[in-house]
Parts: C-alpha cells; sequence; structure tokens
C-alpha cells in the first residue's frame, strides 16, 4: 500500500479490525519511510453483472433496484424488512456465482417469484402482476390457479412422504405403540 504522503510502497500494518457490518476490513497503516500513519479498507470486489432488458438494453444490476420491487409487493403484509432484504442478498449472491456477467431480467424476475411464493401469496400476486405485465383479471386468475395447483402438489408431496415415512417405521416401533397401548387403563 502507497502512503498517500511520500508515496513509498513500504508500510506496516498497525490495527487491523472489521468495518461495514463486516463487508469490509479497517487497517491502520504506518509508512516505513516517514512515519505517517493512514487508513485503508480492503473489500471483496464485485465483477459487475449486466442486465438485459426486455427491450434488450443492457444496464449495470442495481441490488437497491431489485430490493425496491420486492419491497413494493410486500407492502402491508407481515414480511419483515430483514426478509425481504435477505432475498434480494441471496439473488445477488446467486447471480454473482454464475460464470456469465450477463443476466436476462426475466430471470432475475423468476428468482424473486421463486422466493416469494413460499413466503407470501399476496406478496407473489402483486410481483408477479408487474413483472408479467398483467393486463387483465385472466391473468390474475391464471396466476392465482397456478399457485394454488402448486400448492396442492406440495401438499400431496407431505402426505406420500408421510406414508412412506410410516411405511418405514420398524416392528420395534409397532411393538413399543402397541405395548404403550395395552398399558393404558381405561376409566
Amino acid at each position: 500500500m502507497r502512503c498517500p504522503l511520500c508515496h513509498n510502497a513500504n508500510s506496516r500494518v498497525l490495527e487491523s479490525r472489521s468495518a461495514e457490518l463486516g463487508k469490509s476490513i479497517r487497517r491502520r497503516r504506518e509508512c516505513l519511510n516517514c512515519q505517517h500513519r493512514f487508513t485503508s479498507y480492503e473489500r471483496i470486489e464485485f465483477v459487475p453483472i449486466t442486465v438485459i432488458k426486455r427491450d434488450l438494453k443492457r444496464e449495470s444490476f442495481d441490488k437497491s433496484k431489485l430490493l425496491r420491487g420486492i419491497v413494493r409487493a410486500c407492502e402491508k403484509t407481515d414480511i419483515a424488512a430483514a426478509e425481504m432484504e435477505k432475498i434480494a442478498d441471496e439473488i445477488e449472491s446467486e447471480l454473482q456465482g454464475r460464470l456469465l456477467r450477463e443476466v436476462a431480467s426475466s430471470e432475475i424476475g423468476e428468482l424473486v417469484l421463486k422466493q416469494l411464493r413460499g413466503l407470501s401469496e399476496v406478496a407473489y400476486v402483486r410481483f408477479a402482476s408487474v413483472y408479467r405485465q398483467f393486463q387483465g383479471i385472466r391473468d390474475f386468475v391464471e396466476a392465482l390457479d397456478r399457485l394454488q395447483s402448486d400448492q396442492e402438489i406440495t401438499i400431496d408431496q407431505a402426505i406420500a412422504q408421510q406414508a412412506i415415512d410410516s411405511d418405514r417405521s420398524s416392528p420395534a416401533d409397532d411393538w413399543e405403540l402397541e405395548t404403550q397401548a395395552s398399558c393404558v387403563t381405561p376409566n
């Protein structure tokens, strides 16, 4: 790290501590040439992500814009601000983890819908109505039908899993239940 005063490249670290809620490291340094003390910050550098819009224009990914859309969809629901920020963080992390640096806005919208589906039906439909550009009541009905059928599939899967789990119970478990039942005396 170069000294801001004499521009010497040799310095020593006097103190390091976490800063910006753990997103960076603050270091106090001293120049070995002129003994000037200065502060430096170390942050993770993210490679910018480019979003390809519907009209094929490109713009830089903006997490705050994503968060605004999520907040708007979640208005007047019981979803906490921290939960909304968590959704935006998870989506940003997923995008940063990809090899491709360009992503279609439709992919981001689907990621948001996937997160909102399990969180709030109201927020899901609100976001879907803007993202999918609903034109009328038929679009809302189709979205609600899709949401309901997804829930029915999830319930059916849970029932099937419960049946599988009960089939896997050991004979010793059955014997134990029978023994407990026979020990209960009626009043």
